[in-house]
């Protein structure tokens, strides 16, 4: 099956087998393939294989939950933070975006730099700042974007590599809010918004539903 392609009229009822048709604004639903990983699954969503109008819709609802936190530039993280950051910030009115990278360049200082997890990549590597953009957050109300938080530990990290320059961001914007695995380590004054949010799934006969008590607490568009 062919995901993230375009917009179907109406969420799938429980149980879920191998994808879920989840709820996003408007009242139509975006198809998501199920990932199991044994006593709870997870919907999934890779926005660098999506259509483009599934894209713009999506970075159009993050920009509407984030427009009220005022955010003077975004900051997107690598890599599929990168998909979605230029037209959230587009959106907003910014003439252009900033982009933290896996990838050093030469004139890349160490001090700019923080550890990165991901709960899709294997291993541990480096997320980067180009220090020759640095006074494009400095001193500015700065909205971190990223594709889905899921347990938390990229967008923790860009929160580290952010303080690394000196910045607290008003907030952080992702597509999908993937359950609440990540809700306990966050810090409560960071704001999180998102296109959509969606719960994890629970083993039920005849595949998967929904644990209601997962659906993160983020302000939607």
């Amino acid at each position: 099956m062919d995901f993230w392609q375009g917009f179907e009229p109406a969420p799938d009822a429980p149980p879920y087998r191998e994808s879920a048709a989840l709820p996003v604004p408007g009242g139509s639903a975006l198809r998501l393939p199920l990932r199991n990983y044994g006593g709870v699954a997870v919907t999934g969503l890779i926005v660098n294989q999506a259509s483009f109008p599934v894209l713009r819709r999506l970075a159009g609802w993050m920009a509407d939950a984030a427009r009220p936190l005022g955010a003077e530039v975004v900051c997107g993280l690598p890599t599929l933070g990168h998909a979605l950051a230029p037209p959230v910030a587009e959106a907003l009115g910014h003439p252009n975006w900033v982009a933290a990278g896996y990838s050093r360049k030469r004139w890349y200082e160490e001090a700019l730099s923080a550890p990165v997890s991901s709960s899709t990549t294997p291993g541990e590597r480096r997320m980067w700042l180009d220090p020759r953009v640095l006074h494009r957050l400095q001193g500015r109300r700065v909205l971190l974007v990223d594709d889905v938080i899921s347990t938390g530990t990229s967008a923790l990290a860009g929160l580290a590599l952010l303080a690394r320059a000196g910045v607290r961001p008003v907030g952080l914007c992702v597509a999908m809010a993937q359950g609440d695995r990540w809700v306990a380590d966050w810090p409560g004054e960071v704001p999180v918004v998102a296109a959509f949010a969606a719960p994890l799934l629970r083993p039920v006969p005849g595949g998967w539903a929904p644990d209601p008590a997962t659906v993160p607490a983020v302000r939607l568009p």
